[in-house]
């Protein structure tokens, strides 16, 4: 029986704005099985980036539980949180957020140096050498095209050895061609380093990388 990395259930979350209360999210349940791959489909502005900030900690629920690796985080303290979320979490985001006046290895080194981890150096040019990157390492990230920013961005978000990568319609910048090439990215990530991915999209070529691939329509997850 495949093991769940994370669940959550009940989540509702509202948004005022003036005298209007908008439900966005409307009691969601879902799972996310190791080794798997799960994608949320849905039209700009269906609450997918809410949904996904969410279920990785980055904002909280008015109502509901997530658990991770069977811990409900409810009852952890914010330093709890952030030590979970640096241990076991990776982020991709529609923009790449690439720092323009360092190197690309020195981007990809970057959450490690703010962290005052230990050198990891090995692990990035090892990462840049399997993920076909490896030529880029010493230039900048305005030398590169927009779809390899974004491949470096994966890597950077996968320099903590995450359980879990979230990634936020990281193809929509992109054009079909490098869209593409980065879905092949992350089912290569999903399959050689065990990482199970949550992934939101408006692309369906992109959702039907999903093992498990859900709709979200006015609050509620529906199975595709």
């Amino acid at each position: 029986m495949d093991k769940v990395i994370l669940e959550a259930k009940g989540l509702v979350k509202s948004f005022v704005n003036g005298n209007n209360k908008l439900k966005v999210l409307d009691g969601i349940d879902i799972k996310l099985e190791e080794g798997k791959i799960v994608t949320i489909m849905g039209k700009s502005g269906s609450g997918k980036s809410t949904l996904l900030n969410i279920l990785s900690t980055l904002d909280g629920a008015d109502e509901g539980m997530i658990s991770i690796k069977g811990n409900d985080i409810n009852y952890y303290t914010d330093n709890e949180i952030s030590y979970m979320r640096n241990s076991y979490i990776g982020f991709v985001f529609q923009f790449h957020h690439l720092l323009p006046d360092f190197t690309i290895l020195e981007n990809i080194l970057m959450p490690v140096w703010i962290r005052k981890e230990k050198d990891r150096a090995g692990l990035a040019l090892e990462l840049l050498d399997t993920l076909g990157l490896i030529e880029f390492k010493d230039k900048y990230p305005l030398e590169l095209s927009g779809g390899e920013r974004q491949r470096v961005a994966v890597i950077r978000a996968l320099m903590n050895n995450p359980k879990i990568l979230f990634a936020d319609e990281p193809t929509g910048n992109l054009d079909e061609k490098n869209a593409l090439i980065l879905v092949d990215l992350f089912k290569k990530i999903n399959k050689d380093y065990k990482v199970s991915i949550l992934l939101t999209t408006h692309n369906p070529d992109v959702a039907d990388i999903g093992d498990i691939k859900y709709e979200l329509k006015k609050g509620l997850l529906q199975l595709k």
